[in-house]
């Protein structure tokens, strides 16, 4: 694991630099205290980062919770109870995962995982450009297409395109270009890149740039609501007075529980749909365990609500810049985690200095390559049976939020899976009988989902003929089908056909 220091270093230090904002918008946008994010970051860094089975995923605070939060606040009345409900869930989590609930995660179609990505990318995309053209007023890693703040993905576009701030968006160009100059061959050819990556490079420029704008251009000087803004602690005293305990007189309280169970369900789903997501883009392929990510996402959320933190899953947007950035091993999420916590100690004034149009550029090209015009030829090529689900993901996820938009994708991919299915559940071969005479043979397994396909086949055999129906090959036919055939053995005199059944045992029928 430390044979890649060299560069899980630099990718921890990419990551912290786009999970900074990102906790606190959430925490913002949660109705939380500021601090709750940090402190969820940190334990996700920190902690889950060594339990979890995955080299590179990145836990953290997730955008797909927010609204939940918000939920849990109006139905309990009050921060520290959310933290009783956040520490049931991760006690839920850990069941979940004892009882090897995580194979769920086994059956997510790739055409799926990978229409989530592209999705991802596209929506990290148009939600920071309105952060790049500094004149966004929602909060940073807003993944939803309706925002908190009323308006949706696109109208916050064109109302930025209307109030750009200049200022902004030469740092955010000046950034972007320094992101796509520090990926060129040349410049990976140089060794000290290696060591330093391009979002550093971008992240200082920016607020050199921005200094400069306060001194000699004030009308291109960045507002303060586009800075970062980390809360300033003076002392690790300070920190601890700040921090919110849980209410455990909640536990007495039944809608705690349906909090919790809640917390527990949404927070499992992403993080499953996150490591498989992440194994995918992984250029090692090494596979997370999914029961095991299930009881570190539940260890990770005990913990969080005890310190005062939020809701914690693994994060696809923090784990995407962590391999993007040339992360190897677990030890990259640990350093971000690390850093989170000196920075919310010591480095509060320094960072709040950052520009967040700078790191918009970061999560701009982060977003590029999750969705790259290669990933949609891939999936053409593959054929409409993988090409449809792949694109309505996409679309859903656009249009609605990150679960939902899976759940039509997977409908979608359950549909083609039916068909499919469907078809393969006879073999129609007429060559080797007499004219006249049709042969069915029936494949290995014949279940329920079958049964549409083969009805319409036999509905299809025309009068006065031969059909022989053979299951000798069949290790199962399951009972729905035994009872089509045997309906249509009965049925056949009246048009003529003389059934012949090999392998295939008789049912009684309703009403015969």
């Amino acid at each position: 694991m430390f044979g890649s220091v060299g560069r899980d270093l630099p990718a921890g230090l990419v990551v912290f630099l786009v999970a900074l904002p990102l906790c606190l918008g959430i925490s913002l946008a949660s109705g939380a205290p500021l601090l709750a994010g940090m402190i969820t970051g940190i334990v996700g860094g920190v902690m889950v980062s060594w339990l979890s089975g995955s080299a590179l995923s990145v836990s953290g605070p997730a955008a797909g919770l927010t609204t939940i939060m918000l939920s849990a606040l109006a139905t309990l009345g009050s921060f520290p109870a959310v933290l009783t409900a956040t520490v049931v869930a991760g006690v839920i989590q850990v069941l979940l995962g004892t009882l090897k609930a995580g194979i769920i995660g086994m059956y997510f179609p790739v055409n799926v995982i990978r229409g989530m990505l592209a999705a991802i990318g596209l929506t990290l995309i148009l939600k920071q450009i309105p952060h790049f053209l500094g004149t966004d007023a929602d909060y940073f890693e807003d993944m939803d297409f309706l925002q908190f703040n009323g308006q949706n993905t696109f109208t916050a576009i064109a109302n930025a395109a209307k109030h750009i701030a200049l200022g902004s968006v030469i740092i955010g160009v000046v950034s972007l270009l320094l992101l796509l100059l520090w990926d060129t061959k040349a410049i990976k050819r140089l060794s000290f890149t290696k060591l330093v990556p391009g979002a550093l490079i971008a992240v200082i420029v920016s607020i050199l740039l921005n200094e400069l704008f306060k001194s000699s251009f004030p009308a291109l000087q960045i507002k303060p609501q586009h800075l970062v803004r980390l809360p300033v602690v003076s002392s690790f005293g300070e920190l601890l007075a700040e921090m919110s305990s849980p209410d455990w007189s909640f536990l007495t309280k039944s809608k705690t529980y349906l909090v919790a169970g809640t917390i527990a369900i949404v927070a499992s789903l992403e993080s499953l749909l996150s490591v498989e997501a992440v194994d995918k883009l992984d250029p090692h392929k090494r596979t997370t365990p999914p029961n095991r990510e299930l009881m570190a996402q539940g260890a990770g959320n005990i913990v969080a609500g005890l310190l005062g933190g939020l809701p914690l899953t693994a994060v696809i947007v923090r784990s995407s810049a962590n391999i993007n950035a040339g992360g190897q091993t677990r030890l990259s999420a640990f350093f971000h985690g690390l850093l989170l916590l000196t920075s919310l100690l010591f480095l509060a004034s320094l960072l709040n200095l950052i520009p967040l149009s700078a790191l918009a550029a970061v999560l701009l090209v982060v977003g590029y390559k999750l969705t790259k015009p290669a990933l949609y030829a891939m999936q053409w090529r593959l054929g409409w049976s993988q090409f449809i689900p792949f694109i309505v993901t996409i679309v859903a996820i656009l249009f609605t939020d990150l679960l939902k938009g899976v759940g039509i994708g997977l409908a979608i991919g359950f549909f083609f899976i039916l068909k499919a299915n469907a078809e393969a559940a006879f073999i129609v071969d007429d060559t080797e009988t007499q004219p006249g005479c049709h042969y069915l043979r029936l494949s290995e397994h014949v279940s329920f989902l079958n049964k549409a396909s083969i009805v319409q086949a036999l509905e299809r055999i025309p009068h006065n003929s031969r059909v022989i129906l053979d299951g000798s090959k069949s290790q199962v036919i399951d009972h729905d089908v035994l009872e089509a055939i045997e309906s249509f053995r009965i049925a056949a005199p009246e048009r003529g056909i003389d059934v012949e059944l090999r392998g295939i045992r008789h049912v009684e029928v309703a009403g015969h």
